[in-house]
């Protein structure tokens, strides 16, 4: 997936800003851990700054738009860890290992290099938000590309699985995450921060439904009942794997 991220990478950091609730859930879920390797680490959104972060990134347009100050970034596959055994005390992954091309090795890898806990935030390809009642493809690309939860525990061993519900006015701007504002899917800007636009095709026909259906007030209509909802379950899931050989902490 680096060639992707290289030529969308121009407006990421602007398009993906970490959101701050999020990023709250995911630097608790790592605990005491100091030294924290961040996997598929992009433009750095979500690195805890009380930390030692070391970054791995397999897109150097990525690497490139990280911000001064960050953490440092090697150019590396997931798959492929230039690290010893045990080398961290935690390890973080956002929305990313979906684009591994092998994601149980990269799974793998990870926990190889990592002594406690790893902490993972992915969306269960169950999950239909209601995007996909205008855009099934997301559907299919969904089950296509994003691991179940089988994947994780084969790879990881125990874990657990929390609903990470998404804010109605979140910052980040992620596949899902305009849920409650509608609006924002008919933007190509707001679209071209997600990697999942640039895969699908023919999206216009679906796109035009929902804008038929927005004008109408047909959309408000049908999805009354998350109008009002300040959050919402969109399928993403938080994901914490223990020490090496122990179940997560409950």
């Amino acid at each position: 997936m680096p060639a992707l991220y290289d030529s969308i990478g121009a407006g990421y950091e602007t398009l993906r800003q970490p959101d701050p609730r999020i990023g709250a859930r995911l630097h608790s879920a790592l605990g005491p851990a100091r030294r924290v390797l961040n996997v598929g680490a992009g433009t750095g959104n979500y690195e805890p700054s009380d930390r030692s972060i070391v970054a791995v990134e397999p897109s150097a347009r990525m690497i490139q738009r990280r911000p001064p100050g960050s953490a440092p970034a090697i150019q590396a596959s997931a798959a492929a860890l230039p690290f010893a055994d045990g080398a961290f005390d935690a390890a973080l992954a956002v929305l990313t290992i979906h684009h591994c091309p092998d994601p149980l090795a990269g799974l793998r890898e990870v926990r190889r290099v990592t002594r406690g806990r790893i902490v993972i935030l992915t969306f269960d390809p169950a999950a239909r938000p209601w995007l996909t009642d205008y855009l099934p493809g997301l559907a299919a690309l969904d089950e296509a590309q994003m691991p179940p939860l089988e994947v994780y525990r084969a790879a990881l061993g125990p874990i657990r699985v929390e609903p990470l519900l998404t804010p109605h006015d979140c910052v980040d701007g992620f596949l899902y995450a305009y849920w409650r504002r509608p609006h924002a899917y008919l933007d190509p800007r707001i679209r071209s921060g997600s990697s999942s636009f640039h895969a699908l095709k023919d999206i216009d026909a679906g796109l035009g439904r929902l804008k038929a259906d927005l004008d109408s007030g047909d959309w408000q209509g049908r999805y009354a009942d998350i109008n009002g909802l300040e959050e919402y379950d969109a399928g993403y899931r938080l994901l914490v794997a223990g020490p090496r050989g122990d179940p997560p902490d409950r």
